[in-house]
């Protein structure tokens, strides 16, 4: 007996839904695609949008009303707390906050941006420690201000600390210490002092210049080629960036090279303020040393090393070769920026 062809066709069709049918575990595996392409997608908007480098900042602007004298000229010091206080802020308050300490996605999947508040980080305690040992105090055998030393200890906690304390917590309470001391400067009671002299602005161009020394040969060992390193950033003696031997040649490993360069933009960014600050503060020493044009040269070097990247990627190419060399860019710069600050000194010295 034939077979109904209404009977045959209803059962093909039910074959063929039942074929084409999701299954449950394809729609899970579908939604978890699905899922992780969102968070994929908003991982890396929120790695362009935190990663972008904070705008520079005017910095008299800083400088609040009540820190001027009856001439109408900041009281020596106020520019430079104050840039020092705008910088942490920034630090901490930028899109995405502070993240080096975070220990979650997405913060903990980016290291550019840590990288760059890294060399913030250590912009900002090197001023506080010049701030404690050398500006506050009137010779080597004064006391301590309280203030300033409270916030240089407040700074000097482990970046990576997240809960009891964190280290943003930290921070503020450091920067409320500066404000604090800002005030008394002002001439509310504590006695809070600067003393803008050229022994104590030659003692910090020491430190950075040590700094800055140390950046230029990390970003100069992005490869190991010792001959285009030393035609482009050569010591001041004329000896090779690098302290190892030219048959003994050292290169940054490969994942760390965006990182050291990051760094050095944040340093960078951060002592471009300072520098502003300082000619601010100590205007009067720097023209009694005809030293302005170094402190402009230096800022003018600054403003070179942080200027905005059209690449978005950093490229570590080798001479005349298809790849720029972002490290080897930055580093011409701030070995300039080391030069200057020698010379600065020199002239602060002896001048």
């Amino acid at each position: 007996m034939n077979a109904d062809p209404i009977d045959n066709e209803r059962k093909s069709e039910q074959a063929r839904q039942s074929r084409t049918r999701p299954t449950w575990p394809m729609l899970i595996l579908g939604g978890t695609l699905a899922a992780a392409s969102i968070y994929l997608v908003a991982v890396l908007g929120l790695t362009f949008y935190w990663c972008q480098q904070p705008a520079t900042f005017e910095v008299a602007a800083t400088i609040p009303d009540s820190a001027f004298a009856a001439d109408g000229k900041p009281i020596p010091g106020s520019a430079l707390v104050s840039t020092t206080i705008r910088i942490g802020e920034t630090l901490l308050d930028k899109p995405g906050g502070f993240l080096y300490n975070d220990i979650a996605p997405p913060g903990i999947l980016i290291d550019n941006c840590p990288s760059w508040e890294c060399g913030v980080l250590m912009a900002l305690r090197d001023t506080l420690r010049s701030l404690r040992n050398d500006f506050s105090r009137s010779q080597s055998q004064s006391l301590e201000n309280d203030d300033v030393k409270r916030a240089d200890l407040q700074f000097a906690i482990d970046p990576k600390s997240w809960m009891f304390p964190t280290a943003e917590d930290e921070y503020r309470q450091g920067l409320d210490a500066l404000k604090q001391y800002r005030d008394t400067m002002a001439g509310k009671p504590g006695g809070g002092h600067f003393f803008a002299r050229a022994d104590n602005l030659a003692d910090y161009l020491n430190v950075i210049e040590k700094r800055l020394g140390n950046q230029a040969s990390r970003l100069s060992s992005s490869i190991a080629n010792q001959a285009l390193t030393a035609a482009l950033i050569p010591n001041l003696d004329g000896t090779l960036t690098t302290a190892a031997a030219p048959d003994t040649p050292t290169q940054t490993p490969w994942d760390q090279v965006d990182n050291v360069f990051y760094c050095t933009r944040g340093y960078s960014w951060a002592l471009l303020h300072v520098m502003q600050a300082i000619a601010i503060d100590f205007r009067d020493i720097l023209e009694a040393k005809s030293a302005q044009s170094l402190v402009q040269q230096i800022i003018r070097d600054l403003q070179g090393a942080i200027q905005t990247m059209s690449s978005p990627m950093v490229l570590n190419g080798d001479g005349y070769g298809v790849f720029a060399n972002h490290s080897l860019t930055i580093a011409s710069y701030i070995s300039r920026v080391n030069a200057s600050v020698l010379d600065l000194k020199t002239l602060l010295q002896d001048g």
